[in-house]
């Protein structure tokens, strides 16, 4: 992973902006819409966005502003940003960004516009809504784990809160007057094809980003291994592993080529 992907709450907080045309103007907005008070290069603030077409200005700014410890942006300068700008899928407050870290602003446009396809327009209502019966779910799963895997189910695929489908107003209110807690422990079992993680199917992939614990052949790579959710517990599957029973979902990676 070449960058850490965050998201910055910029309201009220100035960002320096330098210079002009087009392609300052896209940043401008941008900043605008994230409630960002937009400064220039004497003012002080902690991020910096260059919008210059030449080189040698971009350089020059550059080391002026890095070495007042700001982080910088520069508009197709790669080598010379601290962090990038993604393409951003807007469906507040659910906020989708897709990055290539400055390898092709075309490839993360092309991406970005998938994604406007597939997801409707209210599922921002949803994220809303989730937040709002926040006290509710926790009433509902106590425990942690119990509640997670609810969500999980809830918001899978063909889930009564598939995100991908058009949701009403009242769809997470019926979802917790109609939802039972669920099994506290589930198994499945992914055979792989091949290390290659580009192999892995959509099941083993959703599967991976449900797990609460990954129990895994020794052959199985990290490159597998890193698309489980961070905080899910990773082991070797040797017997006594395999034996113990676990809370939430559980999945076992076997390697086996066809």
């Amino acid at each position: 992973m070449h960058s850490l992907p965050i998201f910055l709450r910029l309201a009220g907080r100035p960002v320096m902006l330098v210079g002009t045309g087009d392609s300052a103007d896209a940043k401008r907005r941008l900043l605008d819409r994230a409630g960002a008070i937009v400064v220039g290069e004497e003012a002080v603030a902690a991020l910096a966005i260059v919008a210059l077409d030449d080189r040698e200005a971009q350089d020059a700014v550059a080391a002026r502003l890095r070495a007042r410890k700001i982080l910088l942006n520069v508009v197709d300068r790669p080598d010379l940003c601290d962090f990038t700008m993604p393409a951003i899928v807007d469906r507040d407050p659910l906020l989708i960004a897709v990055g290539t870290g400055g390898a092709s602003a075309g490839l993360a446009k092309a991406v970005r516009q998938r994604i406007e396809r597939l997801l409707p327009p209210g599922v921002g209502a949803l994220a809303n809504a989730l937040d709002a019966a926040r006290a509710a779910i926790r009433m509902r799963w106590p425990d942690a784990r119990d509640r997670r895997g609810a969500i999980d189910r809830a918001l899978a695929d063909g889930g009564v809160l598939d995100p991908v489908a058009a949701q009403d107003g009242d769809a997470v209110a019926r979802w917790l007057a109609a939802a039972d807690s669920g099994d506290r422990s589930r198994v499945e079992i992914i055979a792989l094809a091949s290390p290659d993680p580009d192999d892995l199917t959509l099941r083993a992939a959703r599967l991976l980003g449900e797990a609460d614990t990954v129990l895994h052949d020794a052959a199985v790579p990290p490159a597998i291994l890193v698309r489980a959710r961070a905080d899910a517990a990773r082991l070797t599957a040797t017997a006594e592993a395999l034996a113990e029973d676990r809370p939430g979902l559980t999945v076992i990676l076997r390697i086996t080529p066809m």
